[in-house]
């Protein structure tokens, strides 16, 4: 159990700590909306202190003498960053997460780092959202794509659709449509439950399944089991964010992108910080504008406002007036789940997005990275084995030898170069990294426990 304190109560400090508040650690949640806080501390166990974050009183009526972990996700990047310092400084707190935005701090690592201010981990929501809106324009037949082991291994989520090779078949008459690709059904999602893939689970209309390969090997993966989606070329990004610049930046010298902001200011901004995207003032709900700008004929619109409701409306109005595949960034969770059965094609949840990159550094595994699914309900996981046959229970061991957790599934296994699918005769060795996928999260500490090394390997 461990002391944790997170600054900021808004969606990101919010969907953190509903997720760690049920895995039995000691929370406090600094922020100055008393009100927030005391929606927080009705609905999970628990405290709040309100006031200013980057404040030492403050910090020190929260606990954080004795806090193990400091989790800074205000609103505001000096507040983030000057919290970890008095943490580090003043009180000692062994790990400082800061969530940064601006350029400016995220492109000098001085000033990201420990040296300066403290900070042993940064995470930036629009850095990982740009990431991942960018391997779905590479997959425009995806509804998530994830990576492992430092993009060796990539985890694919489709819908399953009539007509398709699957429906109706068999998950263990995968290997004849792929033949000489090796690929794994990790999970399937039938009517918001999980259902357990087994050799004889039949994949019906509509499921979200999961497939997990290694990433050279997808996109052949995709072509045989889903008819391919076209191309995506031309986009248009509504909103001019740091996360629209990020991902116009990114795509413009690989596609046509238009990015549309209402702000003048703003906008002139972006127009000399870009290079080749073409930067429009208006509003993503002007249907004049949309139609001058050939909205019938965009590959991918991606609704990035910074506003919930406004993404929304400008997703249906640019769905409606022809755009082929339509995006939409959510920042509350409850209407992610909403609008999964909408004509919006991609519901992309800010706060699983940057919840995995917190999650990785409070495992008590040695855990290299994890991706928040299903609102937070399930989890991939990539998981560092270590010990020998003395001080672990998997290493030496064959997959089928294992007392896997009922609710996890080892999909793959990467030892240095390699990536082997997790089929039941192979030995688990020292070292491996583990791809995990859990679809409870009780079953997570379940998990951490069994690939934990002996106290003896410490010696």
């Amino acid at each position: 159990m461990s002391n944790i304190i997170i600054l900021g109560a808004g969606q990101v400090g919010t969907s953190v700590a509903k997720s760690l508040s049920t895995e039995r650690h000691n929370i406090t949640v600094i922020d100055r909306d008393a009100a927030k806080l005391k929606e927080l501390a009705s609905k999970y166990d628990l405290r709040t202190v309100a006031g200013n974050a980057g404040y030492p009183s403050i910090l020190k009526e929260a606990g954080i003498s004795d806090c193990d972990l400091l989790i800074a996700v205000t609103e505001v990047d000096e507040i983030n960053m000057m919290a970890c310092k008095i943490a580090s400084s003043i009180f000692n707190v062994p790990k400082r997460i800061a969530r940064i935005r601006s350029t400016e701090y995220l492109d000098d690592p001085r000033l990201s780092g420990e040296d300066v201010f403290g900070i042993s981990h940064v995470i930036s929501p629009e850095v990982a959202l740009a990431r991942y809106v960018e391997n779905l324009v590479v997959y425009p037949e995806a509804l998530q794509v994830l990576e492992f082991a430092e993009r060796q291994v990539c985890l694919v989520a489709v819908r399953a659709k009539a007509g398709g090779l699957l429906v109706g078949d068999r998950i263990g008459n995968l290997h004849n449509h792929l033949k000489t690709t090796d690929a794994r059904i990790v999970a399937i999602f039938r009517d918001m439950s999980a259902v357990q893939p087994r050799a004889d689970t039949v994949i019906e209309d509509g499921d979200e399944v999961f497939f997990l390969s290694r990433t050279a090997d997808m996109r052949r993966v995709m072509e045989e089991l889903r008819k391919a989606d076209r191309p995506v070329r031309r986009i248009m990004i509504a909103g001019g964010s740091e996360f629209s610049y990020r991902l116009a930046k990114d795509l413009e010298a690989s596609h046509s992108v238009k990015l549309l902001e209402a702000n003048e200011k703003r906008a002139h901004q972006l127009v000399a910080l870009l290079d080749k995207t073409v930067v429009l003032q208006g509003s993503e709900n002007d249907t004049e504008l949309l139609i001058n700008e050939d909205i019938a004929h965009v590959d991918l619109f991606v609704a990035a406002t910074g506003d919930d409701e406004r993404n929304i409306i400008a997703s249906l109005l640019a769905k409606k007036m022809g755009a082929h595949r339509v995006l939409s960034l959510i920042h509350q969770s409850v209407y992610v789940g909403v609008l999964e059965d909408s004509k919006i094609d991609v519901v992309v949840g800010i706060a699983d997005v940057t919840l995995g990159s917190i999650l990785a550094h409070i495992r008590r595994a040695d855990v290299a990275r994890v991706h928040s699914l299903r609102r937070g309900a399930a989890e991939a996981l990539e998981i560092v084995i270590h010990g020998d046959k003395s001080t672990s229970e998997c290493v030496g061991r064959s997959v089928d030898a294992i007392a896997w957790p009922p609710g996890a599934l080892l999909g793959a296994v990467v030892r240095g170069q390699d990536v082997l699918m997790a089929h039941h005769d192979l030995v688990i060795e020292s070292e491996d990294h583990l791809i995990l996928f859990v679809t409870d999260k009780d079953t997570v500490r379940k998990i951490e426990k069994l690939l934990q090394v002996s106290v003896s390997f410490f010696g």
